[in-house]
């Protein structure tokens, strides 16, 4: 996702969302623990996600009404598959991904928000923006169906009320989901 994200920084064509001076401005630099987070707030809302997490409980509700240690191992191995993968996965992103090495650059704008890095440098306008949601570690903006920028709360200058404020300024309410 994040490699999708630096190919988009550097191959699209910048629309200057940057008119003046921004409303907030601050680097992000990604950790494993918060594109976990980001991980598994992503996959666990997703069908995918949900209809697996359905199907290991109910192999243990199975071995625990019938019996059968079969029903609770395939229960406890589809529970545990997805947050190990994905912790896994987070461990190798970040130690792969050429992307995480440098902080990224935000600067948010009446019209939208720009991303840079080195000399990279991408504009997002608020329309652009399908959704935003959060975790108890992130804010995230949703770009896409599986594009997304990730602001980790404790990164934020002030506190994460500032992005928030200006994320339900700009955004339609609709799309803004986000509830601590």
């Amino acid at each position: 996702m994040e490699k999708e994200k630096k190919k988009k920084i550097e191959e699209e064509p910048s629309k200057e969302v940057d008119e003046g001076t921004p409303e907030l401005e601050f680097d992000v630099r990604m950790s494993s623990g918060v594109l976990y987070d980001y991980l598994l707030r992503h996959s666990y809302t997703s069908a995918v996600g949900l209809i697996g997490s359905c199907f290991g409980a109910f192999g243990i509700i199975v071995f625990f009404m019938r019996g059968g240690w079969l029903y609770l191992i395939m229960g406890v191995i589809v529970l545990l598959y997805l947050p190990l993968t994905l912790f896994k996965r987070s461990k190798m992103v970040m130690l792969t991904n050429p992307s995480f090495k440098q902080p990224l650059k935000y600067r948010f704008y009446e019209t939208g928000f720009t991303v840079s890095q080195d000399e990279a440098k991408s504009s997002i306008d608020w329309s652009g923006c399908t959704k935003a949601v959060s975790t108890k570690k992130s804010i995230i903006i949703y770009t896409g169906k599986n594009n997304a920028s990730i602001f980790p709360r404790e990164q934020i200058p002030g506190g994460a009320a500032e992005l928030i404020g200006l994320i339900a300024k700009y955004m339609e309410p609709k799309r803004v989901k986000i509830r601590y």
